[in-house]
């Protein structure tokens, strides 16, 4: 498979995953009837992951997301010549979603803005400090990482990754929302910060600089730990 079909597969995926857990956020916040909640918005970012994956991975690997791209070339499991090209394809996806959502959002009468933007001080959900927003990112995009690399490793049940990195990213959720909006990804928290301007794009240094440096470290420390067979074809990352 050539680099413009991977390419294509990821920026489709990363409109996914953007589009359907951004706007499960969104559109709960318009409509808080709808009363999906903290879990509801956690578990729909698992999902888009999940579904892409089954979907995605035999093309692409099914990254949508810089971090995890860089964190599997430092565990030995992508090429760098080729993180360029993903990570070019995932924020292009990223921001296409971010303007669709707006563009449905601001049709409705109830929408106040907001497309579900990363931040941390007077930006953050629970106003968590700079230093909370940057230790928790990285913590949890390492473990991500580790997670990834470790339901793909040869020695892994065959089948189970998509499920076993979708529902690591459902509890990512469950525990970051309130400090950060979760980000672990700099595709996702660019598109709605280019979008939404401000203090959103100001912050948005940190969810790029903390996720890159944690999806580092998790495969590394993967790395290190060791892998006795290649990656499960079709399952290479989330």
């Amino acid at each position: 498979m050539g680099i413009v079909q991977r390419s294509g597969a990821e920026f489709l995926g990363t409109f996914w995953l953007v589009f359907g857990g951004c706007g499960s956020a969104i559109f709960a916040a318009a409509f808080p009837e709808v009363g999906i909640g903290l879990l509801g918005v956690s578990l729909a970012f698992g999902l888009t992951v999940l579904t892409m994956a089954y979907t995605l991975g035999h093309i692409s690997g099914c990254h949508l997301n810089p971090a995890v791209t860089l964190g599997l070339c430092a565990g030995g499991r992508f090429s760098f010549s080729e993180a360029p090209a993903y990570i070019v394809a995932q924020v292009l996806g990223a921001i296409a979603a971010a303007a669709a959502l707006y563009t449905i959002a601001s049709g409705g009468p109830d929408y106040a803005g907001g497309l579900a933007s990363n931040g941390f001080g007077e930006h953050s959900p629970g106003q968590y400090t700079l230093m909370a927003a940057l230790l928790i990112e990285i913590l949890l995009t390492a473990f991500f990482l580790f997670i990834i690399m470790g339901a793909t490793d040869g020695r892994a049940p065959a089948g189970f990754a998509p499920i076993a990195i979708g529902l690591a990213l459902t509890l990512i959720h469950l525990i970051s929302i309130p400090i950060t909006n979760t980000s672990v990804n700099p595709a996702r928290s660019t598109g709605p910060a280019l979008l939404e301007g401000g203090i959103a794009l100001e912050q948005l240094w940190l969810f790029w600089l903390a996720p890159i440096v944690g999806g580092i470290i998790g495969g590394v420390i993967y790395k290190i730990l060791g892998s006795e067979k290649p990656p499960i074809e079709g399952e290479a990352a989330s």
